[in-house]
């Protein structure tokens, strides 16, 4: 074999690898559907509560009036939550959906703070589905859970 064609033939070969997508493994199924339930459950809220506030029900408009937000910013909020939970839904943008939702949630602890809401039902309430974001992102994608790991 003349030394042309191996050089042809290792150019080949590592043009080929360099082009390919890496693989990277995706969780166990128990752990992948652990994860798909509990971001579901937070999902599941966290479109319910756009929702009413896109078509400002009554329930939303009122207790966003009484957390002190003015009536007109109901629906700009509802809109913000749905870009917020479209990104986080996508998987190459979920990371980005979690953390735009945790500067949200952090903001609705500071408002039931300052209108002195109890602890564990109003100013807690946030910081419980910011859990179930970051725990079924956790669950189902191996690169957050290697952010966790020491």
């Amino acid at each position: 074999m003349s030394m042309t064609t191996v050089l042809a033939e290792s150019a080949a070969a590592l043009s080929a690898s360099t082009h390919r997508a890496p693989v990277i493994p995706g969780p166990s199924r128990t752990p992948l559907w652990a994860g798909r339930i509990v971001s579901g459950l937070a999902v599941a809220f966290l479109l319910l509560d756009a929702a009413m506030k896109v078509f400002r029900t009554a329930p939303a408009v009122e207790g966003t009036v009484q957390l002190g937000y003015p009536e007109g910013a109901v629906v700009a909020i509802g809109i913000i939550q749905l870009v917020c939970l479209a990104l986080y839904l996508v998987p190459r943008t979920a990371v980005l959906g979690a953390i735009l939702w945790t500067g949200y949630l952090g903001g609705a602890v500071a408002t039931h703070v300052r209108v002195e809401n109890p602890l564990f039902t109003h100013v807690l309430f946030p910081v419980y589905v910011a859990l179930l974001i970051w725990g079924g992102l956790w669950l189902r994608n191996l690169r957050v859970r290697a952010l966790f790991r020491r």
